[in-house]
């Protein structure tokens, strides 16, 4: 049995340093690496993404949106994507911000998370809002195959806050009761395999963030307006924990492979520095 997402997610940070890079190859994206915006655009990008950066990145983070959109040749390409990512010994986390309930919740979690698929990631994204508990089948199978899930707490899109900051009946915003709910669920000695997805621009909210034990996913980072010294105002003594993830900032460097590794190593400076991971 392969260790515990925690675990791993650990080690490889260590080595490679404190950052994400997403592989989001939308239109825009494509023609300025001067590819076409069909599926062998897609492909010749995130393969490239995963080519250039393999060896250094810590971890990828594939927008599932932007393969499904081409259908099941795109979906193959994100099977070989993920293929290419386990490889080089990064980890996969995959965005994908499933959330339902019963069976449907079971076949997502069979499709990302189990031994066998062809589109198991060693992480995906998760939407809480069909109430926490709904996910816990999927939480399940990732303890039991060492991956990990990551759940929307406080996102950093402008509409967030009209439900992440409402109250839930005992008071808390709701982004800090699925931070709890997610604690509760890592207890144990080592870092816990559910994280939290909260957004680096999102300011202080007051969610308290320190019994997670668990990784902090802060998108935001680069084009978005977010920095690296924006991620201690937000997590204050839980920054430890944060996972920073980039796409465009990176992304915008390519297509040229020395380009993209030089704005990777850009970013791994400032989150190390910041994170004093250095």
């Amino acid at each position: 049995m392969r260790d515990s997402y925690g675990e791993r997610l650990r080690r490889v940070v260590a080595e490679r340093g404190p950052l994400a890079v997403g592989i989001d190859p939308h239109p825009s994206l494509l023609r300025a690496w001067g590819l076409g915006t069909d599926v062998n655009g897609l492909e010749a990008c995130a393969r490239g993404m995963v080519e250039a950066l393999g060896a250094e990145v810590a971890v990828f983070k594939p927008q599932s949106a932007f393969y499904e959109a081409h259908g099941s040749a795109g979906a193959a390409v994100l099977e070989r994507v993920l293929a290419d990512i386990a490889a080089t010994g990064a980890l996969s986390l995959l965005d994908v911000k499933r959330g339902d309930i019963g069976s449907t919740m079971e076949a997502y979690a069979s499709a990302y998370l189990a031994d066998g698929s062809s589109l198991a990631a060693d992480a995906v994204t998760l939407s809480p809002y069909l109430g926490f508990g709904s996910l816990d089948g999927a939480i399940e199978l990732a303890a039991a195959t060492g991956r990990g899930v990551y759940v929307l707490a406080l996102t950093s899109n402008p509409e967030g806050p009209s439900v992440q900051h409402a109250r839930s009946a005992d008071g808390r915003l709701l982004g800090q009761l699925v931070v709890d709910e997610a604690a509760a669920r890592n207890a144990g000695p080592g870092p816990g395999h559910v994280g939290v997805v909260a957004g680096a621009t999102i300011g202080r909210t007051g969610v308290d963030f320190s019994a997670l034990n668990g990784s902090i996913l802060a998108p935001g980072i680069g084009a978005q307006g977010g920095t690296a010294a924006d991620l201690v105002d937000v997590f204050g003594p839980a920054v430890g924990l944060v996972l920073p993830t980039t796409s465009r900032e990176v992304m915008a460097a390519g297509p040229d492979p020395d380009a993209l590794r030089a704005a990777a190593r850009r970013s791994v400076a400032a989150m190390r520095a910041t994170l004093s991971l250095g």
